[in-house]
């Protein structure tokens, strides 16, 4: 097996035909290029080159060498210039994945603010149900996504919060807590809480339906639903409850269901998140351009 220096040495050398030229543009001494040369010379068994006190010329064996070697090793270099470019390059296409509307807008102000700074970079927004946020990422379907927080998954990278908003809980028009101006945490131990497909991470489903209350009250859990309408609809039903982020007020408001404040909750948060072992320097851009976007005018819920 030919090694790197050793393929280098001779297409540069067939290249030149003149061993201190070949010295310069591999910033190596002659006698290094010489000494190479000789070595694969004894590895093939014939000379590579015919040497004479005027000129280097190729062997026929070398010139049969030359012409087999220099597509594949080009064609090694053009591999890795394109491996280079996907990690380190700021052009080409980014595919960022969101699910609702409220995250599709925060996202048209970012990559706006992506682009203006690096415009060789396409940016395509693609609207996706949440239990696809990770199958789609871990496909290579998307290079990364905007999604809820807490994102915790093994081989998954979140970055910085973008949005924390007001937690609010979604209850039907009819029930008791609707006529309410705020209610607690503790209040969940008195309905059904609906819950977020068995796909998604646990840390997440624990997030919007836990299991018990801070006082340690035990929560029933209701039926899980694919996408955030259909939870809504089972809300409006009657099935159950469902935490839900101040921006639903605006994006999802229907005449079969209230939206009432927690007192005590923490915030929803989203945020961006992407393959562990795929943060190229497009995805670090675009996330830094997102931040960048959210702290000089936070969206409103």
């Amino acid at each position: 097996m030919l090694e790197r220096y050793e393929v280098e040495a001779f297409l540069t050398l067939a290249e030149e035909l003149h061993f201190g030229r070949t010295a310069e543009r591999l910033h190596l001494s002659t006698a290094r290029v010489s000494q190479t040369i000789a070595k694969l010379e004894r590895r093939v068994g014939v000379p590579l080159f015919d040497r004479t006190s005027r000129r280097v010329e190729l062997s026929a064996v070398g010139r049969q060498l030359c012409e087999e070697i220099r597509p594949a090793w080009d064609r090694i270099g053009d591999a890795f210039a394109r491996a280079v470019d996907a990690g380190r390059g700021l052009s080409g296409l980014l595919r960022v994945a969101f699910n609702g509307p409220a995250e599709g807008q925060l996202l048209v102000g970012a990559t706006q603010a992506f682009h203006s700074l690096h415009p060789d970079c396409e940016v395509q927004l693609r609207e996706a149900r949440l239990p696809e946020i990770l199958p789609w990422l871990r496909s290579g379907e998307v290079d990364l996504a905007l999604t809820c927080h807490p994102m915790r998954e093994e081989g998954i990278a979140t970055g910085p919060v973008l949005v924390q908003e007001a937690r609010m809980l979604a209850v039907p028009a009819g029930h008791p807590f609707a006529r309410r101006t705020t209610v607690s945490v503790e209040d969940l131990a008195r309905v059904t809480v609906l819950q977020m497909p068995e796909t998604l991470p646990d840390s997440l489903r624990d997030d919007r339906a836990p299991r018990r209350t801070p006082a340690g009250r035990q929560i029933t859990l209701g039926p899980s639903a694919m996408t955030f309408n259909e939870i809504l609809t089972l809300v409006g039903a009657g099935e159950g409850v469902f935490a839900v982020g101040a921006h639903a007020r605006r994006y999802f408001a229907r005449p079969d269901v209230v939206y009432v404040p927690f007192e005590d909750a923490a915030p929803v948060e989203w945020g961006l998140a992407w393959l562990t072992d795929g943060a190229t320097a497009r995805i670090r851009a675009f996330s830094e351009a997102a931040l960048n976007v959210v702290q000089g005018a936070a969206p409103s819920p």
